[in-house]
């Protein structure tokens, strides 16, 4: 009988809390919000013009993830009329480094996918 093979014990494993985490601030729209905090503290409305193609529900809902998640805060900003700030945390700052890695190893690498992409889809048209 084969032995199973386990995973280095010094090597970090993937748990369902680890994905709930991932899932949450590696979704499609929080790359795009914690990219643009990571730069300055913006209002609402920057926000959705700095990200032009999200919704104001799916910004709203992702803004309450990364705020519950630590990432990001919400700052009332005592003006006439009251405006809402949002700026990243020292958490949520860092992230910074691993999304400018994702987004060099995505440039780097769109080529390739794009073609692999090409070849599956021949293959099952």
């Amino acid at each position: 009988m084969k032995e199973t093979a386990h995973p280095a014990p010094d090597r970090p494993q993937i748990t369902a809390t680890h994905r709930e985490l991932l899932d949450q601030v590696l979704d499609k729209w929080s790359l795009h919000v914690l990219d643009e905090l990571c730069e300055r503290s913006l209002r609402f409305n920057e926000l959705r013009r700095a990200i032009p193609v999200v919704t104001q529900k799916s910004l709203t809902a992702t803004l309450r993830r990364l705020e519950r998640n630590g990432m990001v805060e919400r700052l009332i900003v005592n003006t006439r009329p009251i405006a809402v700030e949002y700026r990243i945390t020292p958490l949520g700052k860092t992230l910074q480094d691993l999304i400018d890695a994702l987004l060099e190893w995505s440039t780097a690498n769109m080529p390739r996918v794009e073609r692999a992409r090409a070849r599956f889809d021949a293959e099952e048209g």
